[in-house]
C-alpha cells in the first residue's frame, strides 16, 4: 500500500491504491479544506507536492484550469480530489490565507512559534 507523507504535521499513513488525495486525508482525520466536496469546483484541496510527483495520476485539463485560480500556487500543486495515489508520495497542506498553525504545544513552549501572532 502506497504511504503518503502530510506535512507540515508530518504524519505518515497507508492508503489504498487509486485513492484521491483528499480520500486518504479524510479517511485519516487530516484536516484538508474541500469545499466543493471534491468536485473541481474551487481550490480549497489545494496540495504541494514535494516528493513521489511519478507515483500522481497524470494532471486532467480540468484540474489545470482549476488550479490556476489557487492561492499560492506552484509547478508542484495538485488538487487533492483530482491526484490519484499510485505510489508514495510527500504533500504539503498550505496553511489557509491569513491562518497561523501551530504544529505541536512543544514549538510553542519553546518559544519557535509567538504565541501573540
Amino acid at each position: 500500500m502506497p504511504k503518503v507523507t502530510f506535512l507540515p504535521d508530518n504524519e505518515t499513513v497507508e492508503v489504498k491504491e487509486g485513492s484521491s488525495i483528499l480520500d486518504a486525508a479524510l479517511d485519516n482525520d487530516i484536516w484538508l479544506d474541500h469545499n466543493c466536496g471534491g468536485f473541481c469546483a474551487c481550490t480549497t484541496c489545494h496540495v504541494i507536492v514535494k516528493a513521489g510527483e511519478d507515483n500522481l495520476s497524470e494532471m486532467e485539463e480540468d484540474e489545470d484550469d482549476r488550479l490556476d485560480g489557487a492561492e499560492g500556487l506552484t509547478l508542484a500543486s495538485r488538487l487533492g480530489c483530482q491526484a490519484r495515489i499510485f505510489g508514495d508520495v510527500v504533500l504539503e497542506i498550505p496553511a489557509p490565507p491569513g491562518a497561523i498553525r501551530i504544529v505541536n504545544d512543544a514549538q510553542l513552549v519553546a518559544g519557535q512559534i509567538d504565541e501573540e501572532n
